[in-house]
Order: C-alpha cells, then structure tokens, then sequence
C-alpha cells in the first residue's frame, strides 16, 4: 500500500512539473501569433504600395465643349464658332448620381472647360448667344433652354425656332463647345493652339503647339423629347455628340425616333475633310419610313456613348444597362486630317436637325454625365 501511494505520489510530481512548461509557451501563443499576423499585415501593404508605384498612366486633360454645327441630313454647318470657353489638365468626371436639383447646372457638374450656345438673342446681334465659361461656371441657368431637373440632371432644350451661332446655319442649338484655353481669352478660339486638340497622327508640330492630342468623350444622358411635326427626311432627329474639326466633323452621333414608333435609333455621320460623308447605323435605322427598331432606345431611357480616337481610328460605342454594348468602328486613314491646321473640339448638348416643324415643336435631352479626356505633351 506504501509503495502504491509513492507511486501515486511520483506520478502526479512529475505531471505538475511537465505542465507547468507547457502552460507557460502556451500563454505565449496568442502574443505570436499577434506577432506573426502584425507583421503579415505589413508586407501586404508595402507590396501593394510598390505596385501602385510603377503603375503610370499618361496625363489627360478632361474637356467638354460646345460647338455650332448644322446638319441638313448630310453634313452640318458649323461657322461662327468663334466662342469663348474654357479648358484643363485634368479629367473631369461629371455624374447626376448625387446631384441637388435646387443648384445650376454647373454647381453639379465641372463645366469648367465649357461654353455653351442658347438660342436667345439678349445682345442684339442678330445671332444666338454664347455664354462664356466663365460665366458659365458662375451659376449660368436659363429656365427654358438650360437648367437642372428634378432627379438632378442637366437638362438641353431647343426649340426648332430660334436664334442661330451664324447666317449661315440651318438649325437651332442649346450645345456645349470645348475651350481647353479655361478662359484665357489670350488664346484664339481656333486655330491649332491651346483651345483645341489634334489627332494623334497630325505633324509633331501641330501635336506641340495644341492643347492635347486624340481624345474621349463619354456621356450619359436620356434623350426626352424630339420633334414630332415637319418634313419626313427631318423630324425626330438630334444631335447629342460630336467632333468638329476647321470646317468638317469627324463624327456627328444622332438619336431619331420616328412619331409612330415607340423605339429610337442611334447613328453617326463621318465627314471626311472637304470630302465625301459616310453614314453608319448603330442601332435601328436612320431611314425616314424606318419601323420600329426592335433594340431601340425609348425616350427618357439612359444609355451611354463614348466617341474615342487614337490617331487615325475611331471607336462609337453605345452602352446600356442589362445590354451589350454596341460599337462602331472608322478607319480615318484617307479622311484628310492628320495633315497640318487640322484642329479638333468636342461637343455635347441638343443639336435640333429640324427647321421645318411648328415653331415651338423641340428637341430635349437631360444628361446624367459628362467627361473629355486628351493626351497631354
């Protein structure tokens, strides 16, 4: 029975004097594991950190513009387009995500590379008048032509009786022209310098002397209303997007729907330099007895355009939500303007392609977003 007991006692000796260690490192683990997490932690950051640090891109300046062009159902007529406006380096994003409906437009969105054009006459000169993209940018509105909506977007409104950017135009416009001279009225409004941009394969010279290179514009928008009196070839038609270069446009995007359909289209016009226009349907068919597109857009329904050119090529791309995006591609190769004086701008707004409707018969369209971008020297 003694040597049971001392047994007994040896045993549970020993079992104190082996646990007491083990509880000890046990105690530690949760400092090292801390430890190890801890310094885990810093590694990922300092390797995300280096990656970031060799991902450049090249510097882009974010432009939107107004611009006056006129299309006759063929090419349009843009002269006195000598208008003041504005410009940046920087990308320039706009969204109506988060908009106040109770603020100007420009108090949504950056406007600061823009003027715009408003069919009014407050000067007397007899042609439309341009808003400054100083003033622009100072909480310009205009409760009939130009203002903010009620779920925060910038509305365009024109009306097919106007004043007109010249004589020598055919259709009336509320439209945004580009001015990437930012108000620095040192700077011609055209010309190859500042205020305009060139295309990428135009002389180095040309490429130098202008205020950006290639380009992009991207918008959201809903085309709202559009005319539904006058003749066949001409109802239903705006202009929300373009480029326009000396006295052609590379690009003119249209929205039409026809009075008895319920479904737009969407298509582009490509002016070559004081050459032929080619015509390119995106979506349904720019005809004038067309049926209803069965992929059409529908008034007051979003969707999203993006115009893109890097040197000679240029890319329309449509996009809406729960749907492909659909795109068209033009090769600008033999289009005349990567030689030298070429300049390029953007514009955006509604471009009313109808003179022969009832007078207050209009064209509107509310844009949700707005941005240019262009490569910079």
């Amino acid at each position: 029975m003694k040597k049971n007991q001392l047994l007994v006692n040896i045993f549970n000796t020993s079992s104190v004097s082996l646990l007491l260690p083990m509880k000890r490192k046990l105690a530690l683990l949760p400092i090292l594991y801390h430890f190890i997490f801890s310094f885990s932690i810093l590694v990922v950051v300092v390797a995300c950190g280096s990656s970031d640090a060799v991902m450049e891109e090249p510097e882009i300046v974010e432009d939107s513009s107004n611009n006056d062009t006129d299309d006759t159902g063929g090419a349009t007529d843009d002269t006195g387009d000598d208008t003041d406006g504005t410009s940046n380096d920087d990308e320039n994003d706009d969204s109506g995500n988060d908009s106040d409906s109770s603020v100007p437009p420009s108090d949504n969105f950056d406007l600061s590379t823009w003027n715009i054009s408003i069919p009014t006459d407050t000067d007397n000169s007899g042609t439309a008048d341009t808003i400054s993209e100083n003033d622009l940018n100072n909480g310009y509105e205009d409760p009939a032509y130009f203002y903010t909506a009620d779920d925060g977007g910038m509305v365009f409104k024109c009306p097919i009786e106007g004043f007109k950017t010249s004589v020598n135009t055919s259709y009336v416009r509320t439209e945004l022209r580009e001015m990437l001279r930012a108000g620095n009225t040192s700077i011609s409004t055209k010309g190859v310098n500042k205020n305009n941009w060139v295309f990428g394969s135009a002389p180095q010279s040309d490429i130098v002397a202008a205020g950006g290179y290639d380009g992009e514009l991207k918008a959201t928008l809903a085309v709202n209303h559009v005319t539904t009196t006058g003749n066949s070839n001409q109802v239903g038609r705006v202009i929300v997007g373009q480029i326009h270069a000396n006295d052609d446009e590379p690009v003119r995007l249209y929205y039409r729907k026809l009075p008895n359909n319920d479904l737009g289209s969407i298509y582009i016009a490509h002016e070559e330099n004081a050459d032929d226009e080619f015509w390119y349907e995106i979506i349904g068919s720019r005809s004038s007895s067309a049926a209803n597109p069965s992929d059409g857009i529908a008034l007051d329904e979003k969707f999203s355009y993006t115009i893109k050119v890097i040197r000679n090529d240029m890319w329309v791309t449509i996009s809406r939500e729960g749907k492909e995006d659909v795109e068209q591609y033009v090769d600008m190769t033999t289009s005349g303007y990567d030689v030298g004086g070429q300049y390029m701008y953007f514009k955006a707004g509604v471009y009313n392609q109808n003179n022969t409707g009832d007078a207050t018969d209009y064209v509107q369209a509310t844009f949700y977003s707005l941005s240019n971008t262009h490569t910079t020297n």
